[in-house]
């Protein structure tokens, strides 16, 4: 009788210990997912913080430049051929004097007034401030190239300085007009598909390398000749 009653005791113990463990790993996996949820928020609230601060930067003019992603200008800006492009980048080269992919205020100043047409301080600045997208205060070059982008696609006003400055370089884009206006390379871009023109070009450097090849093989060997001929 007393070792029954002695089993029927344990085993209630046994019990009692057995659902005090489960209310422990209930409260246990209770407090890991409160853990994890103020966690998230947390997260969350520092995003959020971060982008609001962004904002207020940009608003106050304090915005650091971000890192500017490595862009491919032919197939960003897909209205203009593979020749204008190279006639842009070497424009833009020629007037980032500093060699650090920019062109900064000073530098622009010396860009106009090479092209004949001088700006104040303030009107550089508002030149700039047209096409700056990363809040930097200078010209990237996917910036410089925004500047031909909105002259012939007509979305700058006609007294605007960033207008004078593509009427102005000796690159051809074909602008006629501002605000909506056709001009010619629409007209020609209409003509021709975009992928058969970029092939047409690429084909057209191919051969230009293979001609300056070809020339200087020739000079090789007429100076091999030369030189066999002094040395009988």
């Amino acid at each position: 009788m007393a070792s029954k009653e002695l089993a029927q005791k344990l085993q209630r113990r046994l019990q009692l210990e057995e659902s005090g463990e489960a209310a422990e790993g209930e409260a246990e996996a209770v407090k890991d997912a409160v853990e994890e949820r103020s966690c998230l928020t947390a997260s969350a609230d520092a995003e959020l913080s971060a982008k609001l601060c962004r904002r207020q930067d940009i608003n106050e003019g304090a915005a650091q430049p971000r890192r500017a992603a490595v862009f491919n200008p032919y197939t960003e800006f897909k209205e203009f051929s593979r020749r204008q492009i190279k006639d842009m980048e070497r424009m833009f080269r020629l007037y980032d004097s500093g060699r650090d992919g920019y062109i900064d205020l000073m530098e622009l100043k010396l860009m106009m007034e090479k092209l004949g047409a001088p700006q104040t301080h303030l009107g550089l600045k508002n030149m700039i401030k047209e096409v700056d997208e990363d809040f930097d205060g200078k010209l990237s070059f996917r910036e410089f190239l925004l500047i031909f982008h909105k002259a012939a696609a007509g979305e700058l006003e006609e007294d605007s300085g960033l207008l004078t400055l593509a009427k102005l370089s000796e690159i051809d884009v074909s602008i006629e007009g501002v605000k909506g206006a056709k001009n010619f390379f629409e007209a020609k871009a209409q003509a021709l598909s975009s992928a058969s023109k970029f092939e047409a070009e690429i084909k057209a450097e191919q051969d230009e390398r293979k001609r300056e090849e070809e020339e200087r093989k020739h000079r090789r060997a007429a100076f091999r000749e030369l030189k066999s001929a002094f040395t009988q």
